[in-house]
């Protein structure tokens, strides 16, 4: 079949040649003369789908909310519901697996909400390998009210004393909180952390044993990481690991939008904070 491209040429070429009228001539091609006439339209969103498509390509693990804050803050006049029309004509949507519906015990522990930086900080730990199989161990702590990632510790093992000495560096650099939220792993449940805890006038909150939802914030930050960073990467060595994990906490500090700060990062959040 020919297309319509081709057709149209063909009757300019009948009405020309056999100088008849142009209705006359799409008549014996059999071509609608709407078809005949069209012309291509320009795409007038071809730049934004450009820099769409560059910020999530970069970005695989955003959504269409994020994707439209960097893209605001690269200029473009655009609202969200035109972002989300792009977002899934150019299909970037993620698709997301629905979660099992699991047994909600009814009774809630009341929970202290920090009213300022500093306050109070939740930490944790999490696995993951290097490509020739090597254990990798990363030590992440979280500012609960900013939501700022101070550090993210990676090593092989992390015991108690590593973790004492990460804790002892970042009160040089930033002073330490009144209280950090915990699970009851072994490297927070034992004498030289409690010891070290009680010295520095700090509160160990633990958390109920098996109710890891229980640190909320510090297992959202442990997702994020999961998905934005260590599924995004293979590390060939320890050192490789170590500074592309620093370059996404350092971007997620300071640029990557936060839904609970009102789509801030948590660096700028502090700058307007400071004001």
């Amino acid at each position: 079949m020919v297309d319509s491209q081709a057709q149209s040429a063909v009757v300019n070429h009948v009405y020309q040649q056999y100088k008849i009228s142009e209705r006359r001539a799409c008549e014996l091609i059999q071509i609608p003369r709407s078809t005949h006439r069209y012309e291509k339209v320009e795409d007038k969103d071809k730049e934004i789908k450009s820099k769409l498509r560059e910020i999530a390509f970069k970005r695989k693990a955003f959504g269409y909310r994020r994707l439209h804050i960097l893209l605001q803050r690269k200029g473009v006049k655009i609202n969200h519901k035109k972002t989300y029309r792009l977002y899934k004509e150019d299909r970037l949507n993620l698709r997301i697996k629905g979660k099992n519906k699991r047994y909600r015990n009814t009774e809630r522990r009341s929970i202290e909400i920090p009213k300022r930086p500093n306050q109070k900080w939740a930490m944790d730990f999490m696995t993951d390998s290097l490509t020739n199989g090597k254990k990798l161990r990363a030590f992440n702590i979280l500012d609960i009210f900013s939501r700022e990632c101070p550090i993210i510790e990676i090593g092989t093992s992390m015991p108690s004393l590593k973790v004492i000495e990460t804790l002892d560096m970042l009160a040089l650099e930033r002073g330490l909180p009144e209280v950090i939220k915990v699970d009851n792993g072994p490297e927070y449940t034992s004498e030289a952390i409690r010891k070290w805890a009680n010295e520095k006038g700090i509160t160990l909150e633990y958390i109920s044993p098996g109710r890891p939802m229980e640190n909320g914030h510090i297992e959202s930050f442990n997702g994020k990481f999961r998905e934005e960073c260590l599924n995004q990467n293979a590390f060939r060595t320890m050192q490789e690991a170590k500074n592309i994990i620093e370059e996404w906490r350092v971007d997620y500090n300071e640029f990557r939008p936060h839904s609970a700060l009102g789509y801030k990062a948590p660096a700028e959040f502090l700058r307007e904070l400071s004001r």
